[in-house]
Order: C-alpha cells, then structure tokens, then sequence
C-alpha cells in the first residue's frame, strides 16, 4: 500500500487540453455588447437583449469567426436524395439553425457551398454542427458520420442519402 502512495504517478503534471481560441482568454468586462450582432455579454454569458448605455464594444466569438473564415464545423450533404431534396434539407437546417441561435446567440452558419455535387454547410459552433447533422438523420434516415478533432472544438460531419 505504501508503494502506491508514494509512486511517481502522482508527481507528474498532466497537460491540460488547449481550449478553443475563440472563447476569451480573458474576462470579459460587463455589460458589452457585440458592434456586428447586436448579442450581450451578461452574467458570463453572450444573450440576446437590450444592452445597457454604459455597454462596451466587444465582438463576439462568432462574429471573430465569421470575420476569420475560420469554422468550428463542416457538415458535407451528398447524395442523390439530398439532390432531389435540396430545398427541402436546406430549409430543415435553416430552421434548426433558427432555434437554436434564438437561445445561443453564438451558435450560427456561417456559410453554404455548393462543392463538386456536395454541399458544404460550415457553423460557427461545434455542437451545432452535430446537432444539425442528427436532425438530418432522425428526419431523412441516410448515413451519418461525425468526427472531432483532438480537442473537440472542430468537427467535421457527413450527412448523404
């Protein structure tokens, strides 16, 4: 017992997983107030609403993304049905998209591709990104994969029927 108390397992220094750079570093000094979405920082959080007078100018982690051309996710549409369907899926993502950024001003699309028979969809969040492609799959069925990147802040998904 006293082997294990004393190992060197517990003298080592893990390292830490670097954090998305995208998210402040730094504590954001409240209130402020996004100069491109208009969305709020209040209470440690981005919302939408009405900032105060006093509200400084900061840009938003999605805004910086956008302005970046820097994604936090792909989702790549393919497929037949998808071609025949095109409006349709479209519309089904701009609506989750929709919900979803009503609650989370930080969760948005960002851009939509049409790329050798493929359509790429790119989000500014990464959740958003798998959350669209599950919706894809409970609505439509077809073939779903998605895979994060070593940190979990990128995710590249695929969606094709």
């Amino acid at each position: 017992m006293s082997e294990y108390l004393h190992s060197d397992r517990h003298n080592r220094l893990l390292k830490e997983l670097d954090h998305d750079p995208y998210h402040s570093k730094r504590k954001i000094k409240e209130p402020a107030q996004c100069p491109d979405c208009g969305a709020v920082f209040h209470n440690g959080r981005w919302t939408w609403g009405q900032a105060s007078a006093d509200a400084k100018q900061e840009i938003c982690p999605a805004c910086h993304r956008i302005h970046d051309k820097i994604p936090a996710g792909y989702l790549t549409l393919s497929g037949n049905f998808f071609n025949e369907h095109k409006a349709e899926i479209l519309h089904l993502i701009r609506n989750y998209e929709d919900k979803e950024r009503a609650e989370h001003p930080l969760k948005r699309i960002m851009d939509m591709e049409d790329q050798d028979g493929t359509t790429v969809v790119t989000f500014t969040d990464a959740h958003l990104t798998h959350g669209t492609a599950e919706a894809l799959y409970h609505a439509y069925k077809g073939d779903m994969d998605a895979k994060y990147g070593d940190e979990d802040i990128l995710i590249r998904a695929t969606w094709s029927r």
